[in-house]
């Protein structure tokens, strides 16, 4: 039982001690002006930005003149947040057709960092930071971080990439900013991650979450105790983290985990982060970014509340503004205060896109829905790997899952009991039959990075 009028948030567990508690009061918030402000004074805040980041945009891009004159809408139209459904919207194509400076707002003598997209599916997209992009990016980085249970004087571990990838250098500034010490240890060599950790005092870990569970398999192969480990904070992004894959980190390395989100395209991560008293959703940096929620396919509003594509207006970014972002992800969000006492808006958490989802012999299919499935098979672990292929004139999914070391058998009988029972579980969520294929225990590649769970062999 944890003493809810006696705890150190520092000590091995405490944040996760303290939320299990209800001692959200306990925890410290970055900055309460506008953290905790009400509805009314985000939007004020909001309106003032959105009016400036317009008005910027148009006189400073000529991209957005162009089109804002196209649909015969002026800066002075924007009267109330509302009026942001006149603006257009921006996506990915359009970043990588004016490749690499055309959105730019500012020369490059004023820009004082370059980041990018990989690349790999086309012109990869290019954005630039100001010195005051630099000053919001790692204050928004420092308020999520402290949501989590971060506090200055944390020893935190950077197993992300670093290069142009927008997550390694905005976790490490705004770890930086709170007040944190940084070893900048990069991905790969997770022997090497673990021996820092124990070496150095390690407090937090900054990666993806496949990778980290990765880091505790490793260590657990090694004998490493992770429950005298001095780790207490995990800082997961980079990909979704499911539920089930989160709960099995906490419970074998003993810390808590939390999830950030961002992207590139406006900014990385920081947009919005996970607190300890609401485990499924992350709330927004609501004053440097304007949020909508639209169907996917009309681009209309929806209902606050419902799902709908996220849509992203960065307030007050110089190097590069960007108006009514589509991100393509699916969440939905809510603006009731929080039981850790931030009023700005929580979004649910990202589990599938508009853009990810597979048309399965005329059925939608999102990773996501496997993912939940599997997840609640104790017999398998969280890695996975899905194939989508052509066999004889229809599609086939393929469903590769690994099993845990205790679940695995010699029994044919028995593994083919296992196998029917998941494609069953699976077929009736999805409603489409896979094929089920079981691997042995560590027979799914890890990944350093970003995992990548889907394999689409179809020609297009």
């Amino acid at each position: 039982m944890v003493d809810a009028a006696n705890f150190d948030v520092t000590a091995k567990g405490g944040a996760l001690a303290a939320a299990a508690a209800g001692r959200f009061d306990a925890l410290p918030v970055y900055k309460p002006e506008i953290e905790c402000a009400s509805r009314e004074e985000i939007r004020a805040v909001q309106l003032a930005k959105l009016k400036e980041t317009v008005a910027y945009a148009y006189e400073r891009v000529p991209y957005y003149r162009e089109k804002m004159d196209e649909m015969g809408v002026a800066p002075a139209d924007i009267q109330t947040l509302d009026d942001v459904c006149r603006l257009p919207f921006t996506d990915k194509a359009v970043l990588r057709d004016t490749f690499p400076f055309g959105l730019f707002a500012v020369p490059m003598n004023e820009i004082r960092e370059l980041h990018s997209s990989s690349g790999t599916t086309g012109k990869p997209v290019v954005v630039g930071y100001t010195e005051d992009d630099m000053d919001m990016w790692s204050e928004c980085i420092a308020r999520l971080v402290q949501m989590a249970g971060v506090v200055p004087g944390d020893v935190a571990q950077m197993a992300f990439g670093y290069g142009m990838f927008t997550g390694g250098f905005g976790l490490h500034y705004g770890l930086q900013r709170l007040g944190c010490a940084m070893i900048p240890a990069g991905s790969g060599n997770t022997e090497r991650h673990i021996q820092m950790i124990e070496d150095y005092g390690t407090t937090v870990l900054v990666a993806t979450p496949s990778y980290a569970m990765h880091i505790c398999e490793v260590g657990e192969a090694m004998g490493y105790d992770w429950g005298a480990s001095p780790l207490r904070v995990g800082l997961f992004g980079g990909e979704p983290c499911p539920p089930g894959l989160k709960a099995e980190i906490e419970r074998r390395m003993h810390i808590v985990c939390t999830d950030n989100y961002g992207l590139t395209e406006v900014m990385g991560p920081g947009v919005s982060g996970e607190c300890l008293a609401e485990r499924f959703q992350q709330h927004i940096a609501e004053d440097h970014f304007l949020w909508e929620v639209v169907d996917p396919v009309t681009g209309e509003p929806v209902g606050e509340g419902e799902v709908g594509e996220l849509v992203l207006t960065p307030l007050g970014k110089q190097g590069i503004p960007v108006l009514r972002y589509r991100t393509h992800d699916l969440t939905a969000v809510h603006t009731e205060p929080c039981a850790c006492g931030r009023t700005l808006a929580r979004m649910d958490k990202v589990r599938s896109r508009s853009d990810d989802m597979l048309i399965i012999r005329g059925t939608n299919v999102f990773p996501s829905q496997i993912e939940d499935v599997l997840t609640g098979i104790e017999e398998v672990t969280p890695h996975y790997h899905i194939i989508v292929r052509t066999k004889g004139g229809m599609d086939e999914l393929v469903v590769e899952t690994e099993l845990r070391p205790e679940a695995f058998s010699d029994s044919f009988e028995s593994m083919d009991a296992l196998r029917a029972r998941i494609v069953e579980k699976l077929k009736s969520t999805l409603l489409v039959a896979p094929t089920v294929r079981l691997v042995e225990p560590g027979g799914i590649e890890r990944a350093v990075g970003k995992a990548k769970h889907v394999d689409d062999q179809r020609v297009k």
